[in-house]
């Protein structure tokens, strides 16, 4: 049925789960909790409860927790599925015929969807720790986040300065959002202002007490990823990230305090 190829368990013999990535761990988990569920039910024992399946099928939905974080997740309705896949096939009063079928699905997703490519780089915490975006609970934080800081470390500045400029747009929204001002923030349309009409209504909120050191960094980070998305001309380089860094961390961190996500 599902299985984890025998190269990846050999990988996983020689240097421990640890070796594998996310989406391989997780496939681990889905196959040893399917063969718990069996091995459980062959000796009449709930998957619920007090004993020693019980137990395990908590720490493999940990587990499973743990590496469904981690993934990088490409989109709100895949993100939603696969939660609900992991969820079905990790719950302790999932029926046997479900939890076999949400496997599957499970399986499927993670062979496709979420299927790693050779070109994939270690995440680093370059321009932003991946930890602080990881305790938003929210999956798109966390995608970005790989995506800005996995762009610096391969020297794709360009694309680096605009997934910051994303990530800052997204977090003063939700900030906004989280204040009930959101409003102040979109046209007539109904529109979220882009990245500069962002800051001036940052700079301008008096329910806020932003910082000085905010304050002082909007203004320079206000056409962050602008001119690497539309200059017909212009090419990043490392010092122009370099060189926002630290202004870019503190201003991110205080608006995700706003916005309620840390």
């Amino acid at each position: 049925m599902i299985a984890v190829a025998k190269s990846k368990r050999r990988t996983k013999a020689r240097g421990g789960r640890s070796a594998l990535s996310p989406q391989e761990k997780l496939l681990d988990l889905t196959q040893r909790a399917i063969d718990l569920s069996k091995t459980a039910r062959r000796n009449k024992k709930p998957l619920a409860g007090q004993n020693f399946y019980a137990d395990k099928i908590v720490e493999l939905r940990a587990d499973a927790t743990n590496c469904y974080r981690d993934l990088a997740i490409h989109g709100v309705g895949d993100d939603a599925t696969l939660a609900e896949l992991v969820g079905l096939v990790f719950a302790a009063n999932t029926k046997p015929k479900e939890r076999t079928a949400a496997a599957r699905e499970l399986y499927y997703a993670l062979k496709t969807t979420y299927k790693p490519t050779s070109a994939t780089v270690e995440a680093t915490d370059d321009i932003f720790p991946l930890s602080i975006l990881t305790k938003t609970g929210r999956g798109y934080y966390v995608s970005i986040g790989r995506q800005l800081n996995g762009a610096f470390q391969s020297d794709w500045f360009d694309a680096c300065a605009v997934m910051m400029r994303r990530l800052l747009e997204i977090t003063i929204i939700e900030a906004f959002e989280n204040s009930g001002l959101d409003a102040k923030v979109k046209d007539s349309a109904g529109d979220f202002f882009q990245l500069s009409g962002l800051i001036k209504a940052a700079l301008a909120e008096k329910k806020w007490n932003l910082s000085r050191n905010t304050k002082k960094a909007l203004p320079h980070l206000r056409d962050l990823g602008h001119t690497s998305a539309h200059g017909r001309y212009y090419i990043a380089r490392r010092s122009d990230i370099e060189n926002v860094r630290r202004d870019y961390r503190l201003a991110l961190e205080e608006f995700l305090h706003i916005a309620g996500r840390t």
